[in-house]
C-alpha cells in the first residue's frame, strides 16, 4: 500500500498502536503467494503420476526428470531471491515473484492438451515452475523483518506453514479438478485413462475422462487476483537496515529478472551435466553432489560479478557468509525443510512404485512390475504427509517461542532419527513381498510421523536463527539457509530413484536416518550446550 519509512517493531507502543495491523496485513497476502508458489513449484510429483495414467508416450524415467528439473531450479532460485529485500523491497518483490508464475501456469495447462507435446516443453516449464520454489526466501526474509523479534517465531512459521500447504492444497485439488471440464471449451478437450487413477473422494477407474490441463489452468484463478491484492495490499520498508534504496518499481523488475536470470542459467548447466542423453542431457553421470555444489557456488559467484549498486548491495549481504552459525544452521534446516520438501515429491511415487505392484518371483527373479490390484492409490493418500507437516509447523514456531528452538529442534531430531529407521524397515519388507499392502499402514503412519516432526523441527529453527542473527543478516540467512534445503527437493526424490532402481528403497530412509543422528549432536554442540556460544534452549 505504501514504502514505509519509519518501522520499529520491538518498541511496544508503536506495535500495539500501528505495527500490529500492518504486520499482520502483510502476512496474510504473503501467506497466499507463497502457497501458490509451492503449489505451482511443486505440482509435477502429480503431472507425471497423471501423465503415467493417460499413457503419455515418453518413458517413466525420462517423465520424473521433471520433478528433478523443477527442485533443483527452485533451490538454486532461492539463493538470488535471499537477497532482493534490500535491493528490490518487500512489495515490489512480491507483486512480481508472484505474477511470474502465471507463465509456467498458462504454459503447463496448455502444453497438457497434447498427448504429443514434446518432452523438452515439459522440461522448460518445470524450469519455469521454479519460480515458485524461489520464492520462498524472499517470502521468509521480508516477513522476518515486520515483526518483532519474540513474535518472529509464530510469525515466519505461518508464513512457512501456511505457505507450504500449497503443497497439500495442490495435492487435493489437482486430483479433484482434473476429473471434470473446469473451464468448458476453454479449458479443451479430455484425455481418457489407461490406468486406474485416484482423487481425495476415490479410486477414478480406467477409461474414465481426465483433464489433466486442468492441473495449470486451475492455478490462473488464484494467481490474477492475488497479483492485484498484492501491489495494492503490501508494504515496501525504507527503513536503513531492511530496504533504503530500492528506486521505482520498474528497477526493481528489472533487477530481479537479471539475478533470476544468474539462477536459471546455473541451474540449466547443472542440469545438463546430471541428465541423461535420452532426457536431453549430457549424459556424463557426473554424481549430483559434485553438480549441486557446482550449481550453488556458481550462482553466489555470478551475483556477485553484478555491477553497480546490486554488487554493493550484495557485499553487505554476503557477510552472513563470514558467520560459522550460517553454515551450521544451513545443516539444520536440511534436515526440517530439506526432508520436509523432499518427502513431498517423492511421497506420491514411494507410495505408487513400493505398494502399487506385487513384488514377485518369477523364474527365480523378483520381479516389481506386476500391478497390485489391492495397492492403495498414492494420488488418495499422498497430501495427508504435507498437510501434517505443513500444519503443524506454526506451532512449532509458538513451541519454541517459550521454551526454546534448540530445544525442540533436538527432540524432533530424535523423532525423525527413529521414523525413518522404522519406515525403512516396512519398505524393505513391501518390497519383497506379494502383498505389499499388508504394510502399508505401519509404513504409513510411520511416514505421516516422520512428516509432523519436519514440520515442527522446521517451526523451532526460525526461533534459533532469530536468536543467533542480528535482524540485518536474520532475513538473507532465512532466504540462504532455505535456498540449500530446498535441494532437497531434487536431491531426495533422485536417491528414491536409485535405490528403487537398484531395488533396495530401505536404504534412502537409512541414510537419511544417519543424516538426522549428525544434525542431532551438530544442534547439541552449538545450541543446546549450556556453555555453548549461543545457549538456547
Amino acid at each position: 500500500m505504501s514504502d514505509i519509512y519509519e518501522w520499529t517493531p520491538e518498541n511496544s507502543q508503536f506495535w500495539q498502536s500501528r505495527g500490529k495491523k500492518i504486520a499482520t496485513r502483510n502476512l496474510w497476502i504473503s501467506i497466499l503467494s507463497l502457497l501458490s508458489g509451492f503449489a505451482v513449484w511443486l505440482y509435477w510429483g502429480i503431472i507425471t503420476v497423471q501423465m503415467l495414467n493417460l499413457g503419455f508416450p515418453i518413458a517413466k524415467s525420462e517423465l520424473f526428470t521433471l520433478m528433478a528439473i523443477a527442485g533443483l531450479t527452485g533451490a538454486t532460485l532461492r539463493i538470488p531471491s535471499s537477497f532482493f529485500i534490500r535491493l528490490c523491497g518487500g512489495r515490489n518483490t512480491i507483486v512480481f515473484t508472484t505474477a511470474l508464475l502465471i507463465i509456467p501456469a498458462l504454459g503447463t495447462g496448455i502444453a497438457l492438451q497434447d498427448r504429443d507435446t514434446p518432452l523438452w516443453v515439459f522440461q522448460l516449464l518445470a524450469l519455469l515452475s521454479g519460480f515458485g520454489g524461489g520464492n520462498f526466501a524472499s517470502s521468509m526474509s521480508n516477513i522476518s523483518f515486520f515483526f518483532p523479534r519474540e513474535k518472529q517465531g509464530l510469525a515466519l512459521g505461518l508464513n512457512a506453514g501456511l505457505g507450504n500447504f500449497g503443497v497439500t492444497t495442490m495435492q487435493i485439488i489437482v486430483p479433484l479438478f482434473m476429473t471434470f471440464g473446469a473451464f468448458g471449451a476453454m479449458g479443451g478437450d479430455p484425455m481418457v485413462l489407461v490406468s486406474a487413477s485416484g482423487s481425495l473422494i476415490g479410486k477414478v477407474p480406467a477409461g474414465s475422462e481426465s483433464w489433466i490441463q486442468n492441473a495449470g489452468f486451475v492455478w490462473l484463478l488464484l494467481l490474477i487476483p492475488l497479483v492485484v491484492a498484492t501491489w495494492f495490499g503490501m508494504d515496501n520498508i525504507r527503513t536503513d537496515e531492511v530496504s533504503p534504496d530500492i528506486g521505482s518499481p520498474l528497477a526493481s523488475f528489472a533487477k530481479i529478472t537479471l539475478m533470476l536470470g544468474i539462477g536459471l542459467g546455473t541451474a540449466l548447466i547443472g542440469l545438463w551435466l546430471i541428465l541423461p542423453e535420452s532426457a536431453n542431457g549430457a549424459g556424463w553421470q557426473l554424481p549430483k553432489e559434485i553438480v549441486l555444489l557446482m550449481v550453488i557456488f556458481g550462482t553466489v559467484y555470478g551475483l556477485k560479478m553484478l555491477p553497480g549498486d546490486i554488487r554493493s548491495s550484495l557485499n553487505r549481504q554476503y557477510r552472513i557468509f563470514n558467520n560459522k552459525h550460517t553454515w551450521v544452521m544451513s545443516v539444520i534446516y536440511t534436515m526440517t525443510f530439506g526432508s520436509f520438501i523432499g518427502f513431498s515429491a517423492a511421497f506420491p511415487l514411494a507410495i505408487k512404485v513400493i505398494f502399487g505392484y506385487s513384488h514377485v518371483m518369477v523364474d527365480g527373479v523378483m520381479t516389481h512390475d506386476t500391478i497390485n490390484p489391492s495397492g492403495p492409490s498414492s494420488l488418495m493418500y499422498a497430501w495427508m504427509g504435507p498437510f501434517i507437516g505443513a500444519l503443524i509447523r506454526p506451532v512449532g514456531g509458538w513451541i519454541a517461542d517459550r521454551v526454546g528452538g534448540a530445544l525442540v529442534t533436538q527432540i524432533c531430531a530424535l523423532i525423525m532419527v527413529a521414523s525413518a529407521l522404522g519406515v525403512a524397515y516396512y519398505m524393505k519388507a513391501a518390497y519383497a513381498s506379494a502383498t505389499p499392502e499388508e504394510y502399508f499402514l505401519p509404513f504409513f503412519l510411520l511416514f505421516l510421523t516422520l512428516f509432523a516432526a519436519t514440520g515442527i523441527g522446521n517451526g523451532s529453527t526460525f526461533r534459533t536463527i532469530a536468536m543467533v542473527f542480528p535482524k540485518e543478516q536474520a532475513g538473507p540467512v532465512l532466504g540462504w539457509t532455505s535456498a540449500v534445503a530446498a535441494y532437497g527437493a531434487f536431491y531426495i526424490p533422485q536417491v528414491f530413484g536409485e535405490q528403487i532402481k537398484a531395488t533396495t528403497p530401505e536404504y534412502a530412509l537409512a541414510g537419511f536416518a544417519l543424516f538426522y543422528a549428525v544434525c542431532l549432536l551438530i544442534n547439541y554442540w552449538f545450541y543446546l550446550r549450556k556453555d555453548g556460544e549461543f545457549y538456547n534452549p
